[in-house]
């Protein structure tokens, strides 16, 4: 697929591990015209941390069983504290905060995508998936919908990421945002801000890409290691002894796309941090005067650099899961009715239905491909035999009882060769095409368009 698309507490002092400024998100300068306070770094992205919060510990309140208020308190935001659940501090990880309004006091909700998604039981807007996902996580246990094969912890989570972060990034401040009479350069983004309309518009883009502001001087592995808390040292990037969640953690996209880049085949995340990097020293470089043509087609230039390669890291999470639920399929085959086998499955297939939801929600049309990728994985996993295909006017699921095993295991073949042909995945992860000799008269078998 080709893809178009038109303060804070940061680093100052760079310890030994960060080897060169010019890799690093920040500090850059005041630019504002006329502005006499005493802010000397223009960087600021709080709310899209504080969203990047959110998300994590809506994840785990949903998968600790916590009763809705609490979660829907993560999701709407709240002015009573609310207790960061993840990431929280060890002794061999210590992070700043454990209140997530110390960081930003927002919320999910209001900047959830507002189209509707076609590809889950109801056809309501992306904020009413999220919404109601929630909803029903609460009448579970531990957000696992056993019947339904639902692992609503994944579920809500992969595709609040895509909803939230990459819609509003690249649907949103790399898109909109840069045009000429949008959120202007030569003044301030509103009154009493000491940054520019085109400064916080950027900034707020790279919040949502979720990198450490020095991880693109860092390899890969040691970004997948900060994410998942095992290298206090390398995060600390300012020596501190915490871990400042504003500026040296690594959240979502930017943590997958470590997790990819590791494997030494892609560089997602260095290209797209360094395209954040490069594009913000476009802006700091007009001085608080507006944006010429050509500087703001080359900042058009580096979103979609950024938005092609984040759109390939949701793509290469696809087929990474469908690898996955491919796997859980055969396994359940040989060990029918083997409930850790089918937690298992079912946490694998909200993993790839979230992140297949997200590729809807950056503003570009998927048109037919987004009909076939939502048709191949259907409204849900196989259990039993059995799978759901709709919602009634009361909001009860329909669920098919005929089911087929084996035609889903060709269904996840197919989207892993889709997401090669149209995205370009090149990490793949878990790739189960590579192993099958006769692969072509695998694939021509069956119905290609519909999960029956």
């Amino acid at each position: 697929m080709k893809y178009l698309i038109g303060g804070a507490v940061f680093i100052t002092t760079i310890a030994a591990n960060v080897a060169f400024a010019a890799d690093v998100y920040g500090p850059f300068p005041i630019t504002l015209k006329g502005y006499e306070g005493d802010a000397t770094n223009s960087v600021s992205y709080s709310g899209q941390v504080g969203r990047q919060l959110l998300h994590n510990s809506l994840k785990k309140a949903i998968s600790n069983g916590a009763a809705m208020n609490v979660t829907k308190a993560y999701f709407n935001g709240s002015d009573s504290e609310l207790t960061l659940l993840d990431p929280v501090s060890t002794e061999d990880f210590r992070i700043d905060v454990t209140n997530i309004n110390d960081i930003s006091k927002t919320n999910l909700s209001g900047k959830a995508y507002k189209g509707t998604i076609n590809g889950w039981p109801g056809a309501m807007t992306g904020k009413e998936v999220l919404e109601s996902m929630i909803e029903r996580a609460a009448q579970t246990e531990n957000g696992y919908d056993a019947k339904h094969g639902y692992d609503y912890a994944q579920l809500v989570s992969k595709f609040t990421m895509g909803a939230v972060f990459y819609h509003q990034a690249c649907d949103n401040y790399l898109d909109e945002k840069l045009e000429a009479d949008n959120k202007p350069n030569n003044k301030p983004y509103k009154d009493g801000a000491y940054f520019t309309g085109k400064e916080h518009s950027w900034d707020e883009g790279f919040g949502y890409w979720g990198a450490a502001a020095h991880g693109a001087t860092l390899s890969a592995r040691v970004n997948y290691d900060i994410a998942k808390k095992k290298d206090m040292t390398s995060a600390d990037a300012n020596g501190d002894g915490v871990v400042n969640l504003k500026s040296e953690m690594n959240y979502a996209h930017a943590y997958y796309a470590s997790a990819y880049d590791k494997g030494g085949v892609t560089d997602y995340y260095n290209t797209i941090t360094k395209a954040f990097i490069d594009g913000r020293q476009i802006i700091t470089d007009a001085n608080g005067e507006a944006l010429s043509d050509s500087a703001r087609n080359d900042l058009k230039a580096k979103a979609r650099v950024i938005c092609s390669n984040w759109e390939k890291v949701i793509a290469e999470s696809v087929f990474k899961y469908a690898g996955s639920v491919y796997s859980d399929l055969e396994e359940l085959k040989a060990n029918p009715g083997d409930e850790k086998l089918m937690r298992t499955h079912a946490k694998h297939w909200g993993e790839l239905k979230g992140f297949a939801l997200s590729l809807h929600t950056s503003g570009q049309n998927l048109g037919e491909l987004g009909t076939r990728i939502d048709r191949l994985i259907g409204l849900g996993p196989v259990v039993n035999g059995s799978a759901v295909t709709g919602v009634d006017g009361g909001g009860n699921y329909f669920v098919m009882g005929d089911a087929d095993a084996d035609k889903y295991m060709v269904h996840m073949l197919k989207l892993q060769k889709l997401m090669e042909d149209e995205f370009g995945v090149t990490a793949k992860n878990n790739d189960k095409l590579a192993g099958i000799s006769n692969i072509s008269e695998i694939l021509g078998a069956g119905d290609s368009a519909e999960n029956d």
